[in-house]
């Protein structure tokens, strides 16, 4: 273990070890509904949902997946955006006995079959618009029910009856489905299903909650295993970290999305567990982000920096009124400082850099949120119960202050391991240290940097260059909205720096100016060669702009020039 140095920091607020509850993840539903049955749970797009009626939702959905055969242990797939669907069928699966597999609504045909085939899921709940898709892969798995709802079924009158047309129009498509056989429609289980409690034999350490999937850049995507103790003992964590917020008087901003883990656990399992409310956005819309915020009047929007960039460029957010806003911990992707700053002046909350993965629940540090001792430029301190340091390639001593290593990090809330992937599990682990893949460093008072990832590192001409660096210089540029650095071949160098920008609307600047930029801040190595506009970045659901999407498309045109050589 290592010498918790950062301790010396915390607030008195915020505690340094936690008595976490070992109860069921489900519990804390149950518990709000008793507490706070008539308050409003989940708000989307006009319609409410008191917590009486999320929770007896959510037995419904949990006594028709016993109906059906389904039982403790199984999987159960979620294949929605964010809508109340969403959460009831997530705690329904949980009552159940069963394990949630979130799935990525945007997914492809192989992708929803190779996640079903390794979840070995038994049943999916999924949107009307998409069950054409998942159809087309069910033969293929074990799929045996197939739950099918659509945005409609919790859309206020007389939104629930335009809707059908408008999506008829946006997507040209209508699908009906009846419910029989291997189809089960949503609409009817929440009018036949009874609310009885369902008890099963439970284990906090062992029973796994969640099977949430990696991204899958370094190779398939792995299944991690997250147990009821890894997310009870995470959110609570957060719950700490967020001291100024009060029970069952803050309002979350669901944006990101459930099937992120992120968006998870700040959001859905943190708003549950504190009885508060949760706004759900089914995507992320600058505009619509906007004008939710000015109505609803969130008080806490977890988000990736990308969600931020797209509000403060917005040509009318001067118009909407932000000032509810308390706190916001960013993930997913490192944290431009400008973009910091000027969120804090827009908004007169706080908003901080955290980190964490899938494999963690996801957080293992944060910035301190109301404390003096914000660092900028760091990713903050290990949260509590949370042991980290920086490892060298091949022991497992900690390397000393300011030396770039390993990222390590040992918690409640490191996952149990890689579904049906024992070796991959192994790998990972070192020593009881969790291996996060990420390069950074810590200095001599315990605050965390991230230098970059692992395997994003560029090697050109004998030199280490770490994009995120290159990063930060240029997003100090007025006209740079969004931007990516990246290792391309280089038959000289082996790689060499290549960067893909996004301008802000109405700004305009020259290769050659920002050549100019970077080498009054750079070394001369670390300079990009060269420059490429777009008009926007590839980027997953949660906003993290696809680095190895841009270096695959780079490797190939360079194949191809090759070859026409």
């Amino acid at each position: 273990m290592t010498n918790k140095i950062w301790l010396d920091l915390y607030p008195t607020e915020i505690p340094k070890t936690i008595d976490y509850e070992k109860i069921p993840l489900q519990e804390f539903l149950t518990r709000a509904s008793k507490k706070y049955p008539d308050k409003t749970a989940i708000h989307f797009l006009g319609k409410d949902v008191s917590y009486k009626e999320f929770h007896e939702s959510s037995l419904k959905f949990a006594n028709y997946l016993r109906s059906i055969g389904i039982v403790k242990g199984d999987r159960v797939a979620i294949m929605l955006p964010n809508c109340p669907q969403n959460a009831i069928a997530y705690f329904g699966i949980l009552y159940s006995g069963a394990i949630v597999v979130q799935t990525n609504p945007l997914y492809t045909e192989r992708e929803i079959k190779y996640q079903m085939v390794d979840s070995g899921a038994k049943a999916i709940i999924t949107l009307d618009l998409l069950y054409p898709r998942v159809m087309k892969v069910v033969k293929n798995t074990e799929l045996e029910h197939v739950i099918v709802t659509g945005i409609k079924d919790y859309l206020p009158f007389p939104k629930n009856i335009v809707y059908p047309f408008i999506q008829k129009r946006e997507h040209g498509i209508t699908v009906k489905v009846e419910h029989r056989g291997i189809n089960h429609l949503f609409t009817e289980i929440m009018k036949t299903a009874n609310t009885d409690a369902i008890h099963n034999d439970f284990d906090f350490e062992e029973d796994v909650a969640i099977l949430q999937y990696t991204g899958g850049t370094t190779g398939p995507p792995k299944g991690v295993m997250l147990t009821h103790k890894n997310l009870i003992s995470n959110t609570t964590m957060c719950n700490s970290w967020l001291y100024k917020c009060k029970e069952g008087e803050e309002v979350g901003l669901g944006v990101l999305p459930f099937f992120h883990v992120y968006g998870m656990t700040t959001v859905l399992i943190l708003t549950v567990m504190l009885g508060n409310k949760m706004v759900l956005l089914p995507k992320f819309d600058a505009t619509t982000t906007l004008k939710t915020i000015q109505k609803q009047k969130p008080t806490l929007f977890p988000g990736a920096p990308t969600i931020y960039i797209g509000l403060l460029n917005h040509p009318d957010l001067e118009k909407y009124d932000l000032s509810s806003i308390k706190a916001c911990i960013s993930g997913s992707s490192a944290l431009p400082l400008e973009i910091q700053e000027k969120f804090e002046e827009v908004t007169g909350g706080k908003l901080v850099e955290g980190y964490g993965l899938t494999e963690t629940s996801p957080v293992t540090h944060a910035n301190f949120v109301w404390s003096d001792n914000r660092q900028k430029g760091s990713i903050g301190v290990p949260w509590p119960d949370t042991d980290s340091c920086i490892l060298g390639p091949d022991s497992a001593e900690p390397l000393a202050f300011g030396e770039v290593g390993e990222i390590a990090v040992k918690g409640p809330q490191v996952m149990k391991g890689y579904w049906n992937k024992p070796q991959d599990t192994e790998e990972t682990f070192r020593d009881g240290w969790f291996l996060t893949g990420d390069l950074g460093y810590m200095d001599e008072h315990g605050y965390f940097y991230v230098v970059d990832r692992k395997k994003d590192m560029i090697i050109a001409g004998g030199f280490n260059i770490y994009p995120r660096e290159i990063e930060e210089v240029l997003y100090e540029h007025e006209a740079i909205q969004e931007c990516v650095a990246a290792g391309i071949p280089d038959a000289y160098r082996g790689e060499t720096v290549k960067v893909f920008i996004v301008l802000k609307e109405g700004k305009k600047v020259t290769e050659e100016e920002l050549n100019t930029f970077c080498r009054a801040r750079l070394a001369a190595f670390k300079v990009p060669r060269q420059y490429e506009f777009r008009t926007e970045l590839p980027k997953t659901a949660v906003g993290k702009i696809l680095r190895r999407t841009l270096i695959e498309e780079e490797k190939k045109k360079s194949a191809n020039e090759s070859l026409s050589s």
